[in-house]
């Protein structure tokens, strides 16, 4: 692992972003979708995640080409579907939490670049996707987690997807705020889904997933003192020693997204050190030409899926990166930087539920 000097918190050089840029763009296909690699397929949520990594480095134009194709391809009702092949769909299921992730990408490329004019060309597609999704918020404020593709609705809501809707909300309201258009409803969803996900609301039980343990704090619903006590908690748990964060707490499959994610999550809550330190152990999983591969199976060091490379695991380093360099809004949107504040207001929302 290498020495880095001190007080610095950055962890990839700027060739080493370069690379993995380059990476992810070469999984773009002609009309603007990421796909996970060249022959695979894709999906909203991760292509989002990988135009921010866009965005990030520079790449303006191949991060609007992504955003033209959510745009074009998103269903009049607000939706797009789970996965895509470059020219047809593969998955008809609706994911309530990757359709609203939109509003993330779209907030974050306004803060980079301050184009009023792109988030005038993307509101509509905001929107509709934010009014599609809230048709799903329950009684006690979660969110059903989809629609199949036989227009039977999910039985029930995941705390991970859940967590990602609500920041995709409160980017959402930010977007609608500087485009001078009043969203009191979306702020009561939001204050009413803070309000599930610190415990008012039944999920889906997932405990052994990585992501229930920290998406909860990259969401805003939990104070500062609520996210350090959960991440403690759950360090030997979903940690690998210093190997990085496992998928899954009783396998010892650590991969590169959840191990960046969970360095956003750290930020989040000021633990810069330790951040960066745990970012470190994505070096594991690079490669020469940029691209991290998925996952990795400890002691054997087996790539899993194997030699399976992916330009959501790229774009979620990339952003941790930067998140942990840059003091910028559109570093900061995991911090809740400038967004919302959604955790204090439980009390004085119990009467909705």
């Amino acid at each position: 692992m290498r020495q880095q000097p001190e007080l610095s918190y950055e962890v990839l050089t700027y060739e080493e972003v370069k690379k993995s840029a380059d990476f992810i763009q070469s999984c773009q296909v002609g009309n603007g979708l990421i796909l996970w690699h060249e022959s695979g397929h894709g999906d909203p949520w991760n292509h989002v995640e990988a135009a921010m990594a866009l965005t990030v480095s520079d790449r303006r134009a191949s991060a609007e080409k992504a955003y033209d194709w959510l745009i074009t391809s998103q269903d009049p009702e607000g939706f797009w579907y789970n996965y895509y092949f470059k020219d047809k769909v593969k998955d008809y299921r609706i994911d309530t939490n990757v359709c609203a992730y939109v509003a993330v990408g779209a907030y974050h490329f306004y803060e980079k670049y301050k184009d009023l004019g792109f988030l005038q060309s993307i509101f509509p597609c905001v929107e509709k996707a934010i009014e599609f999704v809230l048709k799903f918020q329950q009684d006690k404020g979660e969110i059903i987690w989809c629609l199949e593709p036989d227009g039977t609705l999910g039985k029930y809501a995941l705390l991970t997807g859940s967590c990602s809707i609500l920041l995709s909300l409160r980017c959402a309201l930010n977007i609608a705020n500087l485009l001078e258009f009043e969203r009191p409803e979306w702020e009561m969803a939001a204050y009413r889904l803070s309000y599930a996900i610190a415990g008012a609301a039944k999920f889906e039980p997932k405990d052994e997933y990585a992501m229930d343990w920290y998406y909860p704090v990259l969401s805003g619903a939990l104070n500062k003192q609520q996210s350090m006590i959960r991440i403690k908690k759950g360090w030997d748990i979903y940690t690998l020693g210093d190997l990085g964060v496992k998928c899954v707490s009783d396998r010892p499959w650590v991969t590169t997204a959840e191990t960046a994610e969970c360095v956003l999550a750290l930020d989040a809550l000021g633990e810069k050190q330790k951040a960066r330190q745990l970012l470190e152990t994505t070096y594991n999983l690079r490669n020469p030409d940029g691209s991290y591969f998925t996952g990795m199976v400890y002691p054997q060091q087996d790539t899993f899926p194997f030699q399976e490379v992916t330009s959501y695991s790229a774009a979620a380093v990339i952003l941790a990166n930067q998140a942990l360099i840059s003091d910028e809004n559109f570093a900061g949107i995991w911090r809740g930087q400038n967004l919302l504040e959604v955790c204090s207001y439980k009390e004085s929302i119990s009467n909705f539920l």
